[in-house]
């Protein structure tokens, strides 16, 4: 599969462990305008503790869920979500 983000693979990213653990799935990701910075959140929606934040490498996110190159354009302060794992992602800016 080509790579289509502008970062390199191998840039850490934010990542709730929830969402790749124990049958979790991605359902929100948030492009940060500050910084650039790539989060990524599960479907639970239980209030998110630092305990549960992991750093990873874009390219393990991708390798999870490959869905995940559908947002490789998603602007700085964008986020996109999804209903059920295999909703298609919707995309909005950042209130």
């Amino acid at each position: 599969m080509k790579w289509k983000f502008e970062d390199p693979q191998n840039v850490a990213v934010f990542v709730n462990r929830k969402a790749i653990q124990d049958g979790g799935w991605i359902a929100r990701v948030v492009h940060d305008d500050d910084d650039g910075a790539w989060q990524f959140h599960a479907h639970v929606s239980e209030d998110i503790d630092d305990v549960d934040i992991i750093i990873l490498s874009l390219r393990n996110i991708v390798e999870k869920d490959n869905t995940i190159m559908q947002l490789a354009d998603l602007p700085y302060g964008w986020h996109a979500w999804r209903e059920t794992k295999s909703s298609p992602w919707k995309r909005g800016r950042r209130a």
